[in-house]
């Protein structure tokens, strides 16, 4: 039997710990597998691009556990009442090829991002970054919000989305929150607006193009910028100039897919950048000083997923919060009679059936 995580699960397991908790937990999960870089086999994800999205498959294995993510990216359908980003993902045993696990990943991706986000921050952010533009304010602006307060400090959030709508909603979610109560949050009517004073820009947007989200005049020396919505080709968010401003220091998961998914898909092939993997294991420093622009070039990478499977494993196995299994594997008396422990027996049952039903 194979464990099932569904979309209640998640929000049974959440729940019991908090968001905000949960998401410190994986962070330490997630930084302790990239401490551990060189024992994993890194790729690129497999995608599938069409002219309204994209259909990606994301591996991971450190020769023990394998992973992999599906996951879509169609900014357009939440005109059709859809999710604009949703995700499932397996956890298998290298040694017998078995699936452990079978988790959603929606609301997991979330999660694993927003953690991701503040990891990075802790690094390369100014240690006494208080204050947060969060410029996209759509389903992963809360996680992201949520995450900085926690592990970053970040205590002033000031917000900025095209849509108004999507503003009003995060504000109230987050004015929900007991733990977010030192949490003061500003709306804003423009991103120059939201940007000026930050110590941090998050930007978060769903469109797939070439935007220009953030610009050379919003950019303040200190700051630290996690550019988290471009993750695919020609999809950006930063205009390219902010990319040549002298001495930013540009940090990526993993350099051949962010080259051609990330902010740095609009610079030449040799453009300096250093491998978060590298700054989690003390090989590069992230920021020198309090001067220093940095980039978090985020495109989320799958160890990440990795991790949050391996976290969620151990975490519904630990939990009394109801495990679920599902039948996915068959269960034969004899491995090598596949048909005679499955089909054959189905069809002897359904004649016994069939006579006593005549």
């Amino acid at each position: 039997m194979v464990e099932y995580i569904g979309v209640t699960d998640i929000q049974r397991l959440v729940g019991a710990i908090g968001p905000a908790e949960f998401m410190a937990r994986l962070a330490a999960e997630i930084a302790a597998d990239y401490r551990r870089w060189p024992e994993f086999e890194n790729s690129p994800r497999l995608a599938n691009h069409s002219p309204v999205g994209v259909i990606e498959l994301m591996p991971a294995t450190d020769g023990r556990l394998y992973s992999f993510k599906y996951v879509n990216g169609h900014p357009r359908n939440t005109a059709e009442g859809l999710l604009t980003v949703m995700a499932f993902g397996v956890l298998a045993d290298v040694d017998t090829g078995y699936p452990l696990l079978l988790s959603e990943l929606t609301v997991t991706t979330a999660l694993r991002t927003a953690a991701t986000s503040a990891l990075a921050a802790q690094r390369l952010a100014r240690p006494d970054s208080r204050v947060m533009a969060l410029v996209g304010n759509g389903a992963q602006s809360e996680f992201q919000a949520i995450a900085f307060h926690r592990l970053v400090g970040i205590r002033e959030l000031r917000l900025y989305d095209v849509d108004r709508r999507a503003t009003a909603k995060l504000a109230r979610n987050l004015a929900s929150m007991p733990e977010l109560a030192d949490l003061r949050v500003i709306p804003c009517g423009s991103t120059a607006e939201a940007c000026r004073g930050a110590d941090v820009v998050t930007t978060v947007t769903a469109d797939k193009r070439n935007a220009v989200i953030l610009t050379p005049p919003m950019i303040a020396s200190g700051m630290h910028l996690n550019a988290v919505g471009g993750d695919c080709p020609g999809k950006t968010e930063l205009h390219p100039d902010v990319l040549r401003r002298p001495g930013l220091r540009v940090v990526v998961e993993f350099e051949p897919q962010s080259r051609i998914e990330g902010e740095i898909q609009q610079m030449p092939a040799d453009y300096p950048v250093i491998e978060l993997a590298r700054v989690m294991r003390g090989e590069s420093v992230g920021r020198r000083s309090e001067h220093d622009v940095t980039l978090f070039d985020s495109v989320g990478f799958a160890l990440e997923d990795y991790s949050a499977l391996r976290f969620l494993y151990g975490l519904v196995r630990e939990q009394e919060l109801g495990r679920r299994v599902l039948d996915l594997i068959p269960e034969l008396d004899d491995p090598k009679d596949l048909f005679g422990g499955t089909l054959h027996g189905a069809r002897a049952t359904a004649r016994s059936r069939s006579r006593r039903t005549a």
